[in-house]
């Protein structure tokens, strides 16, 4: 119960690694505020979860966008009077192209989600943080972000971006009492994997294999396991990682 009444904020909430995120904490009876595009999905989730809106807030929105990052921030502030915990999982996988075929404006939307939004997450934040002096923070790399896929410049080279992004933004912040550190996962079982599935087999008459293997563990992984490896970095345990990049692929980026 490390984080009971504890304030975390969730971004792609209704996603799998975002959803599994919320239950966790909502175990050990953290205050919740979750993100998300959907309002119903999000107010699905807070039923799912069994939560009272005193104790778990909606906010629905596209997280590229500075003023709805600024307002959520703020409301979660004005509500519950602080925030102790940044998980950002929102993500937009892009579509399955080469360099030459990737349109500028698929480009822009995956460093529009992934980098920036995480950008402005963090910026909105962190003078909170800062102010308690202490905080903790997960950005959500990638295998991609690692060693480079096929077909994924867009997506891939955000996820470079964002843990770049988090290690500068963690050298910042060492002596302030707010950690930021990320994690990397590899193939995980969710809705973004089936997309780009789909789009892999649309590119290659119709086999996603040509494009895709799962890991050296012959699986891929589970939102939950994704969400215990940030869970472990927000909690007292990693009390000592600042900049790094957890890695969870089954063992894809071993070489």
């Amino acid at each position: 119960m490390e984080f009971e009444n504890k304030v975390v904020m969730i971004t792609g909430s209704t996603g799998g690694i975002g959803k599994a995120c919320a239950v966790l904490y909502a175990k050990d009876e953290a205050l919740l505020a979750l993100l998300g595009r959907s309002t119903e999905k999000l107010e699905a989730l807070r039923k799912e979860l069994g939560l009272p809106a005193d104790r778990c807030l909606l906010f629905a929105g596209d997280i590229s966008k500075e003023a709805y990052v600024r307002k959520t921030v703020q409301e979660t502030l004005d509500r519950f009077g602080r925030i102790d915990v940044l998980i950002n999982t929102a993500g937009n996988g892009g579509p399955a192209a080469l360099t030459e075929d990737y349109s500028y404006d698929a480009f822009k939307a995956c460093y529009e989600t992934n980098v920036y939004g995480t950008f402005l997450t963090m910026k909105y934040v962190l003078p909170a943080m800062k102010k308690q002096k202490s905080g903790a923070i997960v950005n959500t790399g990638s295998s991609s972000g690692i060693r480079g896929y096929e077909l994924e410049s867009g997506y891939g080279s955000s996820k470079w971006a964002t843990i770049g992004l988090t290690k500068n933004v963690a050298s910042e912040n060492a002596d302030t009492g707010v950690r930021i550190n990320s994690v990397s996962p590899g193939w995980v079982d969710t809705k973004m994997m089936a997309q780009i599935l789909e789009n892999y087999a649309k590119k290659s008459g119709g086999d996603p294999a040509a494009y895709f293997s799962t890991s050296p563990m012959g699986r891929a992984g589970t939102p939950e396991e994704i969400a215990e490896g940030m869970y472990y970095l927000t909690s007292s345990k990693a009390s000592y990682a600042n900049g790094t990049n957890l890695v969870l692929d089954g063992g894809s980026t071993i070489g």
